[in-house]
């Protein structure tokens, strides 16, 4: 979250950036200015008290003893005045802290100055395609048929067990899920990335900080008996890994990466574009995460998007990459690379994978920060992540690209973890 003290400093600079994400900070900034004057005042006032109280206490003995009785008495009255005072601009704190906390969190992050301008989708920066569109033969089918035909996703049974958005996968379509997990972490620990494997439900603490709650679009699934949340992406728990540490300097950039499931409640979401794999409740991904150095994390956003452009180009499919504009980011990004492959069986691109810098952002409510070497001053590092990659969309591609009349396909980097060439 951004800093109340950057807040104060640079109110016009943050209600002019933040408008790049068509949010209008200036109500809440103005907020905030005015809940700092009035502690600021409060705070003069207390001082004052509390040096009146500091002289009202070595007078009164002096009183007594020069038998001044009634003087000294008057002066223990009004020290009882001004401990109440005193106790009454405390809970005034308290309460204007609480006041600007709440206003903290509603503010997003500010969008770096690489952020295109723009308020939807088709605003976004195309900054890298590759691949070749396959050119199918007459009947090629979407996905869910090619699912259908080879008995690889059960949509309907998903339905009976849980409902829509939760697929039973079976035969080689659970084996190749397998494949790509297997492929994807193995790729991640050859690139220098720890592997974990984290929880997949968090606690509220891991879901303010790294931005998920409050949960302003209802999206995440809440366990409200044991106060948990199921996590929406490994990001959350891999990231709070990191909450309220002190790093080394000379340590940075860490480097972590973890497969797990993913539960989103999407709500809102129907029609076309939501048919088959293309958008689910749960689903399995691999997420990879760097806590980085300020100077450094824009190298870092830069290695992360390679990586996962490596990733695409080894399953050979075609793909574009995109720098998302102010209007298409999400709360926290300060800089958002989106990944989309070609979906052949559709006709469309479909997004695989999001790469982000969040700057300062999360680390500021994860209370993440670095100390430099021979330096005791602590300073809030950086944080990213990226999807490397959800496997829905990948999977969807591969069935629709790789499809032949004699089967599908399998990506040869891939037919070590399948254990065939083709699927029929």
């Amino acid at each position: 979250m951004l800093s109340l003290k950057f807040i104060q400093e640079n109110p016009e600079f943050v209600i002019e950036r933040l408008a790049v994400k068509y949010f209008d900070a200036r109500e809440i900034v103005q907020q905030v200015l005015a809940l700092y004057q009035k502690r600021n005042e409060y705070q003069i006032e207390s001082d004052g008290c509390k040096a009146e109280m500091n002289q009202l206490s070595k007078e009164i003995g002096l009183l007594f003893k020069e038998g001044k009785t009634e003087e000294a008495n008057k002066a223990k009255e009004r020290t009882v005045v001004l401990k109440e005072l005193i106790r009454q601009h405390d809970e005034d704190f308290v309460n204007i802290d609480s006041q600007m906390a709440a206003l903290q969190v509603q503010m997003p992050n500010l969008p770096s100055s690489l952020v295109p301008a723009g308020r939807t989708p088709e605003d976004n920066l195309v900054v890298a395609t590759g691949g070749t569109i396959p050119q199918l033969s007459e009947g090629s089918k979407p996905h869910w048929e090619l699912a259908a035909q080879y008995d690889l996703i059960d949509f309907e049974l998903g339905v009976k067990i849980a409902g829509a958005g939760f697929p039973v996968y079976k035969g080689f379509g659970a084996r190749i899920q397998r494949a790509l997990i297997n492929f994807f972490l193995d790729q991640g620990r050859a690139a220098g990335y720890l592997e974990v494997q984290p929880p997949y439900v968090v606690n509220e603490a891991s879901g303010f900080g790294t931005g998920q709650l409050p949960d302003k679009e209802g999206q995440m699934y809440h366990c409200p008996v044991d106060g948990l949340y199921l996590i929406p992406t490994a990001e959350v728990p891999v990231t709070n890994i990191f909450r309220d540490v002190i790093v080394e300097a000379k340590d940075l950039p860490i480097k972590t990466t973890a497969y797990s499931a993913c539960f989103r409640r999407e709500a809102g979401s129907y029609g076309k574009d939501v048919r088959g794999l293309n958008r689910l409740h749960q689903f399995d991904k691999v997420e990879i995460v760097q806590i980085a150095h300020p100077d450094k994390s824009y190298e870092s956003l830069d290695q992360m998007v390679a990586y996962v452009k490596s990733l695409v180009e080894k399953l050979g499919l075609p793909y574009r990459i995109l720098r998302l504009c102010g209007g298409d980011m999400s709360f926290t990004s300060a800089l958002t690379y989106d990944f989309e492959v070609w979906s052949a069986g559709q006709g469309r691109w479909l997004e695989v994978s999001s790469v982000s810098n969040f700057e300062s952002f999360q680390a500021n409510r994860l209370k993440l920060r670095y100390r430099e070497e021979g330096n005791k001053k602590l300073q809030l590092a950086h944080t990213l992540n990226g999807s490397a990659l959800a496997l829905p969309r990948i999977v969807a591609s591969i069935l629709e690209n790789y499809q032949t009349p004699e089967g599908i396909k399998v990506p040869e980097v891939l037919v070590p973890y399948m254990g065939c060439s083709i699927i029929n």
